[in-house]
């Protein structure tokens, strides 16, 4: 869901609390998508059965499964942001590495999955440092403007406490604070911020803002029913009563046939022929249950479109049968992708907009940043070497270094190769080639 309002209107505490409603009805089914992927199924909520029939709660989390294994393939591998000029990438690397932005990146990209979208949030601290957090839609939306572009108009940050709501309202200038009076929401302590936009950006899933398993919801429900059902039938099959005809049985004999676990049949032989002992069977759909569990466990992985790494058949896979395998997620990671970059563009859009973090004439520069999401696969470190070499001289040096992926920093690889050359006594030539010292 977008939250739209008018960009003429004025912004007052009618409004935001309007949209606090609507962000209230939501909620539920942020809670319900957290449930799921925190193992806390619909299945343990479910009405318990008679007291004398089985009654397994089996809870198979493919949820946690698909968001785990589609994020890890995804971002696994942080992401890397480089710039041509050093002293802007410089800038970069600081503020990424005091603000944790590899376990961030992976939090947020996590979030997205669970929840369909989520927010990253940022403010100054103390020493007037630039800090970026991750934040769930659980507590904090953000509102666009109703024009074609859908700009960021403002955003809001509450909590439900014994005095009513209290909160924070971001507008493109402001940090206001949110209170609730007598006659409605207070926003008062208006506090400038120079971000020159609303400092919380929305990353999201896909632009349906839906979860990465929330396709497949259903089908992970009815799973957890039809294996839990499958239990039962072993807890039924292991207390199932056991029938005697053509005798009577006292206490004491009942209380031997228990402990001792034999029925001793004795008498006239036409006594012992009427005489049935047999256990009460209700009727086997064992075949029927595992070809429903395959069947739904298929499907859960084809419609969420991840790839089942413990599959045998995965394992087995290589080469072009691998790629086909991983086709789907491919492209999921592909579009997830790209709305991450539109993400970081507006992070660091209004990162570079404070002269603390970057000087005034670069301000513009995070036009020109570029980022490097690297899909965490097995490697075969010969083999890119040997692509590598292949197309040495067909491309750039720092192109071949992109393809190697033990090269963590191509920008740093390149400065401590050249220094290697230079220190071993090797200058470079007009087409900027080695050559020995000595020529």
């Amino acid at each position: 869901m977008i939250l739209i309002h008018p960009v003429e209107e004025e912004i007052n505490g009618e409004v935001v609390q309007k949209f606090i409603d609507l962000h209230k009805a939501e909620v539920p089914r942020y809670k319900k998508l957290k449930n799921l992927y925190e193992s806390k199924a619909p299945i343990l909520s479910q009405d318990d059965k008679e007291q004398f029939k089985p009654d397994n709660r089996l809870v198979v989390n493919f949820a946690k499964y698909i968001t785990d294994t589609f994020n890890g393939y995804f971002i696994g591998i942080p992401v890397k942001v480089s710039h041509d000029d050093e002293s802007v990438n410089e800038r970069v690397e600081t503020f990424q590495s005091m603000n944790d932005m590899d376990d961030n990146m992976a939090e947020l990209s996590k979030i997205t999955s669970i929840y369909g979208h989520g927010f990253e949030f940022l403010y100054q601290d103390e020493d007037s440092l630039t800090n970026c957090i991750y934040n769930s839609p659980l507590d904090m939306f953000i509102v666009y403007d109703d024009t074609i572009a859908q700009k960021p108009l403002f955003a809001v940050r509450y909590q439900t406490t014994d005095d009513g709501i209290k909160g924070q309202l971001f507008t493109t200038e402001e940090e206001i604070t949110i209170s609730e009076g007598k006659d409605g929401l207070i926003l008062s302590d208006n506090k400038s911020h120079y971000y020159n936009g609303v400092p919380v950006i929305e990353y999201i899933e896909n632009e349906e803002r839906q979860s990465i398993f929330e396709s497949v919801e259903t089908m992970i429900n009815a799973f957890d029913k039809a294996i839990s059902e499958k239990a039962n039938d072993v807890d039924y099959f292991a207390d199932a009563y056991l029938l005697l005809l053509g005798m009577e049985l006292d206490e004491k004999t009942l209380q031997k046939i228990r402990d001792n676990r034999i029925i001793n049949m004795y008498g006239k032989n036409e006594d012992v022929k009427n005489l049935v002992a047999k256990f009460l069977d209700k009727p086997n759909a064992d075949d029927n249950q595992e070809h429903l569990l395959d069947r739904l466990e298929r499907l859960i992985f084809q419609m969420s479109m991840t790839a089942n790494i413990n599959d045998e058949s995965f394992g087995n896979a290589t080469g072009i049968a691998l790629e086909y395998k991983l086709q789907p997620m491919k492209n999921l990671a592909i579009m997830k992708e790209r709305k991450f970059i539109s993400g970081m563009n507006r992070r660091f859009r209004m990162v570079f907009n404070l002269p603390t973090n970057i000087k005034v004439s670069n301000k513009d520069e995070w036009r020109n940043l570029s980022y490097q999401f690297t899909r965490n696969l097995p490697r075969n470190i010969a083999e890119e070497a040997e692509t590598a070499g292949k197309l040495k001289g067909i491309v750039s040096d720092e192109t071949l270094l992109k393809i190697i992926s033990i090269v963590d920093n191509v920008k740093e690889e390149l400065e401590r190769r050249n220094q290697e050359k230079n220190e071993a006594g090797f200058k470079t030539n007009s087409n900027g080639d080695f050559e020995t010292g000595d020529q």
